[in-house]
């Protein structure tokens, strides 16, 4: 919910402009690229509730903060233009971005925590099981995708943002209360849970340090557990200050490290890939068809009907596992997710689109970049109403401009309807890839790396998803819109093509025999050796 409705309230912000939707999405890219390593590792290090339970009362408290400056902003924004030189509400802007990146990255934590490793410890081994819990997590995350856009755009459209951004913060505080009790459920109903490697290392680590204590040993038991002792000091001894200030910089590095010699590396590789990329339901796709006219309510729709084929897709997942194995499920929804955004480059080149080739991207990068703030927001119904003439005008103007006139031109729905035919119909190989690939990585990593790894791979993901971002404020012109669509399915292409070097690397020709017999197994740690080149 509070992913969908932010990118609508900051571009309401900020004049109908991507920019700083743009701006948002960098810093929460950037952060959990620099610190999803740190995140991983503290996930690791630290009892599965405890970590569970933090990170889900950071993420709705800073939320439900970020929901009150919002709907302070909207209601009194003329007044904090006019304090300071327009300073204070850009304060206001910078707080709602820093505390929402606060909120993204607790729900990392939360994500890394409950996806990555309270489901492999529940199922316990058996990967039918972890396979349909990975689809039925995925299921439940699409069909509130499908519930959450639909409640906030209709409350937006028909009533203000101050009334949703208020809804947004009351929603937050009663699921918070709601989560927290669902999980203690299920932490108490497994046992296992409580149990994680670290522990099992410091028990096996006392009980060396206890047997040292017992003066009936014989010379050799003695000198052996001597050394023992000794190495366990050295563990457990207090860091000194030089060695605190570096930790988060060696966590980063032996994160990295351990991330590329997993057998699964390039497989993780290819879903990274796949971030870097305009053509999804994120805030600058979002951004671009509300400045093209369409309202929250319709995009609220468009987004539950993507929802709808990403179940579809989790479907997809769980049967073509069964019949195919695991990794050439992943390959044949790479072809699936590549032939539906096909519709996407067509869209380009079509009636409606504003795509110009002589209107260069960096057109008025600078306006963008050191202009003054809008005086005044535009509302969704009025959004919902000006053409596209006036919506590129009012991008392209310095944001100080303060009305928006429609015109009577009608604009061909054509170009942004094979977009959004694109974008929606290529859930089902996106979901079905991003299922296989989870999965990979739940099964080849160790208990005692689960968490770091899966903070890198967090890491990767952002990174790419960084620099779709930045192209974004290279260009944020709506000619330059379909330039990004090209290089977005540019970028998914080669996704995929490092997965079907992983893929052909583990199971060969076998590849593209889908009924054939079930593959041999990914190598583990231990065997991995060269298979981390394509």
């Amino acid at each position: 919910m509070w992913h969908f409705a932010v990118s609508l309230f900051l571009i309401e912000l900020y004049g109908n402009s991507l920019l700083l939707t743009a701006i948002y999405g960098l810093v929460v890219a950037g952060s959990v690229l620099l610190l999803g390593a740190i995140i991983g590792a503290w996930v690791d290090k630290n009892p599965r509730l405890r970590v569970a339970r933090t990170s889900l009362a950071v993420q709705n408290i800073s939320v439900i903060i970020c929901g009150i400056i919002l709907m302070v902003v909207f209601l009194y924004k003329d007044e904090l233009l006019s304090m300071y030189q327009g300073w204070l509400l850009i304060l206001c802007y910078i707080l709602v971005i820093l505390i929402a990146d606060v909120a993204n990255l607790a729900s990392t934590a939360m994500s890394i925590t409950i996806q990555r490793d309270w489901v492999v410890v529940i199922a316990g081994g058996d990967k039918n099981q972890l396979a349909d819990m990975n689809a039925t997590m995925r299921r439940i995350d699409q069909l509130t995708n499908i519930l959450a856009p639909m409640a906030v755009g209709q409350i937006v459209t028909f009533g203000s943002s101050v009334i949703g951004c208020a809804f947004i913060a009351a929603w937050n505080f009663a699921s918070m209360c709601g989560e927290y009790l669902v999980l203690w459920k299920v932490y108490k109903e497994t046992p296992a849970l409580a149990l994680k490697s670290e522990k099992k290392r410091e028990q096996e680590l006392q009980q060396v340090l206890d047997a040292t204590s017992n003066h009936h040993e014989n010379p050799v038991e003695a000198g052996l557990l001597g050394a023992e002792r000794e190495s366990s000091i050295e563990m457990t001894k207090v860091p000194g200050c030089f060695e605190r200030l570096t930790k988060p910089f060696r966590t980063l590095k032996d994160g990295w490290v351990a991330y590329y010699k997993q057998p699964v590396f390039w497989a993780g590789m290819g879903l990274a890939f796949l971030y870097m990329t305009v053509l999804g339901f994120d805030g600058i796709t979002t951004g671009y068809a509300y400045t093209q006219g369409l309202s929250a309510f319709v995009l609220s729709l468009l987004m539950g009907a993507s929802a709808v084929f990403g179940i579809i897709g989790t479907v997809a997942f769980t049967w073509l596992r069964r019949m195919c194995g695991l990794v050439r499920t992943g390959f044949i929804s790479g072809i699936a997710q590549l032939f539906c955004l096909v519709l996407c480059m067509v869209s380009v080149f079509m009636p409606g689109s504003p795509f110009d080739l002589n209107v260069s991207p960096f057109e008025n990068l600078g306006t963008h970049l050191f202009g003054g703030q809008p005086v005044s927001t535009v509302s969704s119904a009025a959004v919902h109403q000006v053409n596209l003439t006036s919506t590129i005008q009012s991008i392209l103007n310095d944001f100080n401009s303060t009305t928006t006139q429609p015109h009577d031109v009608s604009i061909p729905l054509t170009s942004v309807s094979l977009l959004f035919a694109g974008i929606i119909t290529c859930r089902i190989g996106l979901w079905s890839f991003d299922l296989t690939v989870t999965q990979l990585l739940q099964e080849n990593v160790m208990e005692s790396e689960r968490g770091i790894i899966s903070g890198i791979q967090n890491s990767m993901n952002n990174l790419l998803d960084l620099l779709h971002f930045i192209m974004v404020i290279l260009g944020p012109n709506p000619e330059a819109f379909g330039l990004l669509v090209l290089i977005s399915v540019s970028f998914v292409a080669m996704g995929h093509l490092m997965y079907f070097g992983f893929a052909y690397n583990n199971i060969g020709r076998q590849l593209f025999s889908c009924f054939s017999s079930e593959p041999r197994p990914v190598p583990t740690n231990e065997q991995h050796t060269d298979t981390t080149s394509v």
